[in-house]
């Protein structure tokens, strides 16, 4: 049966607020996003479930949203750098109240939104809340083409950090319009709040016709680019594929502030092999991407959680020099993908897209500019020693072989 938390929250709330109205009082900031951001999201498993008398458990409500949040809090994720929980679809009621303003579905989340992102805040972890630049949500819900000061203000009030627009429901033109008038609206709400856009994602497939220039002048600090990730190899492989594809145009305009996002983290997703996670999370990486959950936190497989936290792969993603990756080899069963990181150490990801384990040839003076250096494999945090030529390694199908390469003297190959 569907259980309000209404007096949970309460409770809570009254144990936690200190520390609450610390985190609830920021004001707006410069320099969002130096790294590419970290946290959870609901879409990929709970998806637009509204029935919560049919699956409790699984609900798009305030229950669930406290749930992961102690989970972030408690299972090491926060400390770990995942920090920021999105609610993504489905959250509103039908229509937005008499002066304009978005509402949450009042059964759902009976205590209000400004209640639950002080939960989250006291747990020291980020709200993030979810719209579309259209006239409503994919699920059919309100959208904020024509809202965007209002609602803006809305999320400021709420004490929201993060905020992803999609963008169902209008067209092109409409676009390049919308993203910029919402981007404005929230630099103006008074409160620093991290923005998500979907735009390039309805523009196809060609990432050379996008204009992500004016995505940054918008003020998007992360942007998805392209087709919804979906819990199979197939659908990650393509991705995969089509980031490898366009390494050199999308490395051009990602950085600080302003990062591509190829989708959500499968990591503890059923469907997914460990060794396919394990080329997601090292891509990812690479590729200096957002890596945002899109599991379910209370039921994750051990495994798949030491991988999450593996601080060594996160180190990759987060590195501060905030040079995007991307593929340096032909396009083939067997690639090598590689990074630049601060303090001359580079990051590559040898990938076997092939149906058999194999071995993967690194050229490393090809691919990465360096004649020899000290390895380390980061996903089992082994040292390798030295490596120099052309050495191989075993390398799982649909797996990776992650390395952090410190060339020898320390000198600099960029």
């Amino acid at each position: 049966f569907f259980r309000t938390p209404s007096t949970a929250m309460a409770t809570a709330l009254a144990l936690l607020g200190t520390l609450a109205a610390l985190i609830d009082g920021a004001v707006a900031t410069p320099g969002l996003g130096r790294t590419p951001p970290m946290g959870w999201m609901s879409w990929q498993v709970f998806r637009c479930q509204v029935d919560c008398s049919q699956t409790p458990n699984a609900c798009i409500n305030e229950r669930l949203y406290m749930q992961m949040t102690d989970r972030m809090a408690e299972d090491g994720y926060v400390q770990a750098g995942y920090n920021t929980i999105s609610i993504d679809d489905c959250w509103e009621q039908s229509s937005r109240d008499s002066q304009g303003r978005l509402q949450p579905n009042a059964t759902r989340f009976p205590s209000g939104m400004a209640a639950l992102g002080k939960y989250m805040h006291a747990k020291g972890v980020k709200f993030g809340i979810y719209s579309d630049e259209g006239t409503k949500t994919c699920g059919g819900y309100p959208g904020s083409l024509g809202f965007e000061t209002v609602d803006a203000q809305s999320f400021a009030a709420w004490g929201v950090d993060y905020f992803k627009l999609d963008g169902c429901w209008n067209n092109q033109a409409g676009y390049a319009v919308g993203y910029p008038r919402m981007g404005q609206a929230l630099n103006a709400s008074g409160r620093a709040i991290f923005y998500s856009c979907s735009w390039p994602a309805y523009l196809g497939d060609d990432e050379t016709a996008k204009p992500f220039s004016k995505m940054v002048d918008a003020g998007c600090n992360s942007w998805r680019n392209w087709a919804d990730i979906q819990p199979t190899w197939a659908s990650l492989l393509s991705i995969i594929d089509h980031w490898g594809d366009y390494s050199a145009v999308l490395q051009k305009t990602a950085g600080p502030g302003h990062w591509h996002d190829p989708d959500m983290l499968l990591i503890g997703v059923p469907g997914i092999t460990m060794a396919e996670q394990e080329a997601q999370m090292a891509l990812w990486s690479v590729v200096a991407a957002p890596l945002v959950m899109g599991n379910d936190l209370r039921a994750i497989p051990s495994e798949s959680k030491r991988l999450l936290l593996n601080r060594e792969v996160i180190a990759v993603d987060q590195d501060p020099l905030g040079r995007m990756g991307g593929r340096v080899s032909p396009k083939g069963e067997h690639e090598v993908w590689k990074r630049d990181l601060a303090g001359c150490a580079v990051a590559v990801a040898l990938l076997n897209k092939g149906a058999e384990d194999a071995h993967v040839v690194l050229p490393l003076k090809e691919a990465t500019g360096l004649a020899e250096a000290h390895a380390r494999d980061l996903i089992k945090q082994q040292d390798l020693g030295p490596i120099k030529g052309m050495p191989q390694f075993l390398v799982k199908s649909h797996g990776v072989v992650f390395l952090r390469l410190t060339p020898n003297g320390g000198r600099c190959q960029y």
